[in-house]
């Protein structure tokens, strides 16, 4: 599904190039539960926003089902971002003038789905994750473990086959993040690819296959047994 091929990314920082990413080969199968680790400015989140097709690389190709999408420009990187990728990250990112509903329902009107499908998806992913009668409140009103289920449904509700999850856990209680951990690999079991971003060794640990970076290159993998 992902194949990254000898992918850089250099930044000019004042006169000099920095180099963030560092010749990474990394390939990710559908249903695969990935954890990237390591030190502050080792490249973790630089390597999510690549696959997220936020970013591109320097050098390198990226293969997102077959298709080279390093070789796609802006408009076409934004529609297969949409059709395949999710994300979730630390502080929710949610529209604070929508409530629940509509933020879950936000990518849906973007990539033009009928409103008659939004209507019966939020319905479903408000019901499975436990928000039906939050649905009408906006995130101010919402606790950090409600935000970040609004923020999972959102990211869930193009059916994507990536799930990008930065940090998913930092702002929340060790009990509410995990059960946000439980939601996120219950998506594994539905072969969707999930990569997580941590600086937190266990709940990394957690993952099938654990990446570690340092300076931009990854310098081990480790493989688990399974989901504590």
């Amino acid at each position: 599904m992902i194949e990254l091929n000898q992918v850089s990314r250099s930044f000019t920082v004042g006169d000099q190039q920095v180099a963030a990413l560092r010749g990474i080969d990394l390939s990710i199968a559908a249903g695969d539960y990935v954890s990237i680790m390591g030190p502050s400015g080792s490249g973790k989140s630089t390597l999510l926003n690549l696959i997220g097709l936020l970013d591109r690389p320097s050098s390198g190709t990226y293969k997102l089902d077959g298709g080279n999408v390093t070789a796609l420009d802006d408009v076409q990187q934004a529609r297969v971002r949409s059709e395949k990728i999710g994300f979730v990250f630390q502080s929710f990112h949610l529209v604070p003038r929508l409530t629940a509903a509509m933020n879950i329902e936000l990518p849906m009107i973007l990539a033009g789905v009928d409103p008659a499908e939004r209507k019966e998806r939020v319905a479903k992913l408000v019901e499975n994750y436990g928000l039906k009668d939050r649905a009408d409140h906006r995130p101010d009103q919402l606790s950090g473990g409600q935000r970040q289920r609004v923020a999972i449904a959102r990211a869930t509700s193009m059916n994507p086959a990536v799930l990008l999850a930065d940090e998913p856990t930092g702002n929340l209680d060790q009990t509410t993040g995990k059960e946000v951990m439980a939601l996120l690999e219950q998506l594994v079991e539905r072969k969707v690819a999930l990569v997580l971003v941590t600086h937190d060794p266990v709940l990394g640990g957690r993952a099938h296959r654990q990446i570690h970076m340092v300076d931009g290159e990854i310098v081990s993998e480790n493989k688990a047994t399974g989901v504590s």
